[in-house]
C-alpha cells in the first residue's frame, strides 16, 4: 500500500485506539503541555549532538550484558538493556524501575503490543540514535513511538513527513499529525495546504473528505493562497457535489467565507445564476429523514443581492472598508518587491512593495542609505541582493544586502568592477553580474558571487560589450540580449554554459533594444520594450532555447518603456515603471502567455525608471506587506483603513 493510501486510511479513522491507559494520559499531558507553551514535544528538531557509543550496539548484537526482556504481541522476544531503553523512554523506565508501585521490586520483563518489526524500529534508536523510516512503516512508528514516550522517534517521524508533504497527501498528513498532537507539524501542514490550495483542490483525493468546519477553516483564513475567489467558490462546490444531498444545507454558511468583493461583476452575476443558488429545492437527507431547505435558499439569494448592491456602489474598491469581509483582500503569498531608480531628475531609495491580491502599491520604510539607479538586483532565501548602479556621481561596486523578514540593510563584499547598467541574474544559488558601463567603458567582463562565502570570482567575459542589456537565467545557462556597446544599439544576445565555462551566440533578436527586460516564464525567453536607438518600444519577442530557430513578436505592450523593471507573478510577466521617451513613468501592466493580451495593474506611487523589482515567496511577515496588515496597523493608530 503506498504512502498516500496509508494516510487516506489513517484519516478516515475516527478515533485512534491505544492499548495503554497510561500512554492516553500521555497524549493528554502532551496536548496540555503543546497548548500552554505553544511548543509541541513533537517538534522536529536538530538531531542531538550526543554521540552513542558503539559499544551499546556490539553489545545488543551479541545479548550480552541483557538484563531484561521484551516481549511482542506477535510473540517474539528481544533481549534488551533496560538502562538503555529506559534512558530513551519514560515509560519503560517507569516500567522497569517499578515507580508506579513503590515499594515493589523492579521488573525485568514488558509484554507491549507493538509487532516486532516495529519494536526492533524503535530499539535502534535507542541503540543508536536513530531508525530507518520509509512509507509503509511511518504510521504504525509513530503510533508507537508515541505510545511509549520515544519522542526522539516521533520527532524523526515528524521531519520525515514534513519531506514528504506534497499537495496529494497533505490533508491526510494533516488529519495523522492532529491524531497524535504533533502541533508543529500540525501548522506546518496547515500552512502548506493554505498555501498551495489550487493544487490540493485539484489533485488531492482527500478533498472531499473534509468535514464541514475544516473546510471553512481553510477558506476563511487571510492567507488562503489563490489568484482568485473564483477557486473558493469552486472549492465550495466540488465539496458539496461529492454528497450534495446531505451537503446543501452548509451552502450558505460556506458561501460567506468568499470574497465576493473581490470578484469582478461579471462573474458575480455568474455565480448568482449557478443552480445552488437559483434552484427552487433543495432536498436533503438528514438524519434519515426527508425535508425541503426553503431557508438555505433565501439566505443565499438575500446574500447574493445584498453582495451584488455592495459591490454596484463601491467606486473605489481600493479604499472601501477592509473590515467587511466581502471586501477583504487575501494576504498574498508573493511579495514584490520596487527598489530605487531615477525620478524627477535623481536617483532614489524609495522602496515600494506590490500586494497582487489587493492590486495596490505600499509605499515602505525599508529605504536603503544609498540612493542608486541602474543596479541589478535579485533573491536568494528570502533575501535581497542589490548590485552595482549609479548615485548620479559614482559608479558603484558595492553590493547591499536587504532582509525584509528583519528590515535591515548589509554590506557585502564589493565586485571587482564597478557597474551601472549591469545586467545581474540568480542561476544556481550564484549571482551574475554582467556588462555594464564603469563611466569610461562599456564592458565585457563578468564575474559571479558565492553568498555563502561572501566572495566574488571573475568569469570569462563575454564576447560583446554591453551595457544596458539584461540577463535570464534558464536550465544552467544565462541569457543576455541586447544592450549598448557605445556605438550602436545591439540585436544580438549570447548565452553562458554554467557547466563548460564558455559563452556562444543564439539568434539575435528582431529589433535592436537597449533598456530592455528579459525574463524566463514556461522555459521561454521573453525580450520586451527597450530602446531602439530612436523611440522606445511597446514591442516584445519570444524564444525557446533548444525548440525555436529564431525569435518570434508577441502582443505589444500598452505604454511604449525603456529602463524598466519585470518580474513573475501569478504565472504573469509584470512591467513596471521605466522611461517612455518623454517622462519617467509609474505605470504598470501585466502579460497573459495563455491569451497573448496584457493587462493594466494599479501604478506604483512613484514615477520612476532604472529601477530594479523582485518577487520573493513565503516570507514569515507577509502580512506586513499586504494592504490588510498596514491598515490594521493605521486603524491601530487611528488612521483611516484602506489608505496607503
Amino acid at each position: 500500500m503506498d504512502f498516500t493510501m496509508q494516510l487516506r486510511r489513517v484519516s478516515s479513522k475516527t478515533k485512534i485506539k491505544l492499548t495503554n491507559s497510561k500512554s492516553k494520559s500521555c497524549k493528554k499531558r502532551k496536548q496540555q503541555n503543546c497548548r500552554k507553551n505553544d511548543k509541541c514535544v513533537c517538534m522536529p528538531m536538530q538531531s542531538s549532538s550526543f554521540e552513542f557509543p558503539r559499544i551499546w550496539k556490539e553489545l545488543r548484537l551479541k545479548n550480552q550484558l541483557c538484563d531484561g526482556v521484551v516481549r511482542c504481541i506477535d510473540g517474539t522476544e528481544f533481549k534488551i538493556h533496560r538502562a538503555i531503553l529506559s534512558a530513551a523512554s519514560p515509560y519503560f523506565r517507569a516500567l522497569f524501575t517499578n515507580s508506579i508501585n513503590r515499594g515493589q521490586p523492579e521488573t525485568y520483563e514488558a509484554n507491549v503490543s507493538a509487532p516486532s518489526k516495529i519494536f526492533a524500529l524503535l530499539l535502534d534508536y535507542a541503540y543508536t540514535g536513530t531508525c530507518s523510516i520509509n512509507s509503509s512503516n511511518v504510521e504504525n512508528l509513530l503510533k508507537f513511538a508515541d505510545q511509549y514516550e520515544i519522542l526522539g522517534v516521533v520527532q524523526l517521524c515528524c521531519r520525515y513527513l514534513l519531506d514528504e508533504l506534497c499537495s496529494t497527501n497533505c490533508l491526510g498528513i494533516l488529519h495523522f499529525a492532529n491524531q497524535y498532537f504533533c502541533n508543529d507539524l500540525v501548522k506546518r501542514g496547515q500552512r502548506f495546504v493554505k498555501h498551495n490550495f489550487a493544487k490540493v483542490l485539484i489533485e488531492s483525493s482527500e478533498f472531499v473528505h473534509l468535514d464541514k468546519n475544516e473546510l471553512k477553516d481553510i477558506i476563511s483564513d487571510d492567507e488562503l493562497n489563490i489568484k482568485n475567489e473564483e477557486v473558493v467558490f469552486d472549492s465550495v462546490v466540488k465539496w458539496i457535489n461529492f454528497s450534495p444531498r446531505t451537503r446543501k444545507i452548509y451552502f450558505f454558511e460556506l458561501l460567506r467565507c468568499i470574497r465576493f468583493g473581490t470578484i469582478s461583476r461579471d462573474n458575480l452575476l455568474a455565480i448568482a445564476k449557478h443552480p445552488f443558488v437559483e434552484e427552487k429545492l433543495v432536498t436533503i437527507n438528514y438524519n434519515f429523514k426527508i425535508f425541503c431547505s426553503r431557508s438555505v435558499l433565501q439566505e443565499c439569494k438575500e446574500y447574493m443581492t445584498s453582495v451584488l448592491a455592495q459591490t454596484e456602489s463601491v467606486v473605489c474598491p481600493g479604499n472601501v472598508d477592509i473590515t467587511n469581509i466581502i471586501f477583504r483582500p487575501r494576504i498574498s503569498y508573493d511579495v514584490l518587491f520596487a527598489i530605487g531608480g531615477w525620478s524627477a531628475g535623481s536617483p532614489t531609495n524609495f522602496v515600494e512593495t506590490y500586494d497582487v491580491r489587493a492590486d495596490r502599491w505600499l509605499l515602505s520604510s525599508d529605504t536603503d542609505s544609498v540612493p542608486r539607479a541602474y543596479h541589478g538586483l535579485c533573491t536568494l532565501n528570502g533575501v535581497i541582493y542589490v548590485i552595482g548602479g549609479f548615485d548620479g556621481n559614482q559608479y558603484f561596486n558595492t553590493v547591499r544586502r536587504f532582509d525584509p523578514v528583519n528590515h535591515t540593510w548589509n554590506e557585502c563584499a564589493c565586485m571587482y568592477h564597478h557597474r551601472c547598467y549591469v545586467s545581474v541574474v540568480m542561476s544556481d544559488n550564484k549571482i551574475y553580474a554582467m556588462g555594464g558601463y564603469n563611466g569610461r567603458i562599456r564592458m565585457n567582463t563578468a564575474e559571479r558571487y558565492d553568498p555563502f562565502k561572501n566572495q566574488w570570482e571573475i568569469i570569462p567575459p563575454m564576447q560583446k560589450q554591453r551595457s544596458d542589456a539584461s540577463a535570464a537565467a534558464l536550465n544552467e545557462k544565462i541569457y543576455i540580449v541586447g544592450g549598448f556597446n557605445g556605438q550602436e544599439v545591439m540585436r544580438s544576445a549570447e548565452v553562458f554554459d554554467v557547466k563548460t565555462n564558455q559563452w556562444s551566440y543564439i539568434p539575435q533578436m528582431i529589433s535592436a533594444r537597449s533598456g530592455v527586460s528579459l525574463v524566463v516564464f514556461d522555459n521561454t525567453l521573453y525580450a520586451l520594450g527597450g530602446f531602439n536607438g530612436y523611440v522606445r518600444l511597446t514591442s516584445g519577442e519570444k524564444y525557446v532555447p533548444g525548440d525555436s530557430p529564431w525569435w518570434t513578436e508577441i502582443s505589444e505592450m500598452m505604454t511604449p518603456r525603456s529602463n524598466f523593471a519585470t518580474v513573475i507573478l501569478d504565472d504573469y510577466i509584470y512591467v513596471i515603471g521605466g522611461f517612455n521617451g518623454s517622462s519617467t513613468i509609474n505605470f504598470v501592466e501585466y502579460y497573459d502567455a495563455e491569451t497573448d493580451d496584457w493587462y493594466d495593474a494599479s501604478p506604483m506611487n512613484l514615477n520612476r525608471s532604472a529601477l530594479s523589482a523582485c518577487v520573493i515567496s513565503g516570507l514569515p511577515n507577509t502580512k506586513e506587506y499586504s494592504i490588510l496588515g498596514r491598515s490594521q496597523q493605521e486603524w491601530g493608530q487611528g488612521a483611516e483603513i484602506g489608505t496607503t
